[in-house]
């Protein structure tokens, strides 16, 4: 199982998907319990463009137990998957669970930003890209304005006079 496992990563790693896809599907229908074999079976459906196809095998792998690194690519999965899906509200759900679980993980955030402004919460996704870029950005232009960034991104719709 765990050879079959590292070839299929690596023939995705390589660019042949289809192969791999083949292989973990395979794999799946072997050992379906293994949380570890469907998130990369739901990965090789998701490079193919078969998002739909995807979301069964990431909700099992979460549901199953997975180690946190693959936990966090998981989460990332299901919710953008969802979000590619147009199923808003189930992204956003994936997501807050990604945050709780991984509160640092900028990817999670800024993909949760999108799907915030899928469902039309725009200054919430523009107040949580806006906190990434300032808590990540190494640009001095950027950090020269750090203070009133940060100041403002929760205030986007407010003005003074």
């Amino acid at each position: 199982m765990e050879l079959k496992l590292e070839k299929a990563i690596t023939l995705r790693k390589s660019g042949s998907i289809k192969e791999s896809n083949a292989i973990l599907t395979a794999l799946v229908k072997e050992c379906p319990n293994e949380a570890v074999i469907n998130y990369h079976c739901a990965w090789s459906f998701d490079l193919l463009g078969e998002e739909t196809k995807a979301v069964p095998y990431y909700e099992k792998a979460i549901q199953l137990g997975l180690p946190p690194e693959e936990l966090e690519g998981a989460f990332i999965g299901l919710g953008s998957t969802y979000r590619a899906l147009g199923e808003y509200e189930k992204s956003k759900s994936v997501f807050l669970k990604a945050m709780e679980a991984f509160p640092a993980n900028r990817a999670i955030q800024t993909f949760y930003a999108m799907t915030l402004y899928n469902l039309n919460e725009h200054s919430q996704a523009v107040e949580l890209l806006l906190n990434c870029l300032i808590e990540t950005t190494k640009d001095a232009n950027l950090l020269d304005y750090k203070k009133a960034l940060t100041f403002y991104a929760d205030k986007l719709d407010q003005t003074w006079e």
